[in-house]
């Protein structure tokens, strides 16, 4: 990162501060500025990614449980926050956690795919500020008109201001009035290009929505309650990349789905490194689907989620043991 003049002064004291641990009376004396000043430049250190001050992760992957489910669902790494933590949910660490496992994901010249949702804006809300060299965040679906602050565009662009990387949205709609407009909007050179260079992403981030009243595809317009009804009956079980998915984690061949414009399943599970975030206890169905639909490779959960996960998957290898013979 290339520093202004007027960025000297702020990082001498970030320097002073964070490399030589001097307290911040002493920084104050040796640059001849006030302690308060101070204080002020090390806030602006740390939000002009001056300084990034972050903390490993390892805590949260010690953990027997977390063994197991990487075991159980062949994934390369779980995180979990478990009921010892610091709030008295431990879902509400799950944002801070997972913002610091993106963190450590994300490489310099990295494409990153993001997907959208309350979580993974609280994901961004939540990330410290890096400057990683040559990262692109891509937007994997078409944007809202909704004024949410979790819409697709707002998710994608925040986490590449966090990142002081480069942001690609997405010029289309998320849903389409019809399907014959879908398809035709599907062709068009912009966003051919950009639904093509999906699967050429180093990683992705994303959760898995719920179908009910207060999913965000309901809250923001996309999806109304008499068709959420109609496609329940049809087996929908969840939302990945604002597309719905079967208990199977397989893509709903509906109305709603072809009316869409978002990524191809095939290209996000093209993506080498995808990381899942589940928050919230009711996803404990969507998230059986996706792990169904092999959409990720890493996963940050709660450990009470991991226990049911667990105790599932015992219950599916029980139900397929041999019988045992009887004399």
């Amino acid at each position: 990162m290339a520093y202004r003049p007027a960025d000297q002064i702020v990082h001498k004291a970030a320097w002073l501060y964070y490399t030589h641990g001097l307290r911040q009376d002493e920084v104050a004396q040796r640059l001849n500025i006030s302690r308060a000043s101070v204080a002020l430049y090390l806030r602006r250190a740390r939000e002009a990614g001056i300084v990034n001050i972050s903390t490993s992760t390892q805590l949260f992957r010690e953990d027997m449980m977390a063994r197991r489910l990487e075991d159980a669902l062949d994934l390369e790494t779980v995180w979990l926050v478990g009921e010892e933590g610091l709030t008295p949910d431990p879902a509400a660490e799950i944002p801070t956690l997972a913002a610091s496992v993106f963190l450590e994901m994300v490489k310099n010249g990295d494409r990153v795919g993001v997907a959208w949702g309350r979580t993974v804006y609280a994901i961004a809300d939540a990330m410290s500020y890096a400057d990683r060299q040559g990262v692109t965040v891509v937007e994997l679906c078409g944007n809202l008109g909704s004024p949410y602050s979790y819409r697709p565009d707002q998710c994608t662009m925040e986490i590449a201001r966090r990142l002081n990387a480069r942001g690609l949205n997405f010029y289309a709609p998320l849903v389409l009035s019809t399907e014959e407009l879908a398809r035709a909007l599907r062709e068009e050179p912009v966003v051919r290009e950009q639904l093509d260079g999906i699967s050429s992403c180093d990683l992705a981030l994303f959760t898995v929505g719920t179908l009910d009243e207060d999913s965000h595809v309901i809250k923001c317009g996309a999806l109304g309650l008499e068709e959420l009804h109609q496609l329940k009956k049809q087996g929908a079980t969840g939302v990945i990349a604002g597309q719905i998915i079967d208990a199977e984690g397989a893509w709903l061949d509906c109305d709603y789905n072809r009316r869409m414009i978002s990524a191809d399943f095939d290209a996000i599970r093209a993506i080498p490194r995808r990381l899942m975030v589940v928050q919230e206890d009711e996803k404990f169905e969507p998230l059986l689907a996706a792990i169904n639909g092999r959409f990720f490779t890493h996963l940050v959960l709660t450990s009470r989620m991991a226990e049911r996960l667990l105790e599932h998957t015992g219950a599916i290898a029980d139900k397929h043991q041999p019988a045992k013979a009887t004399a």
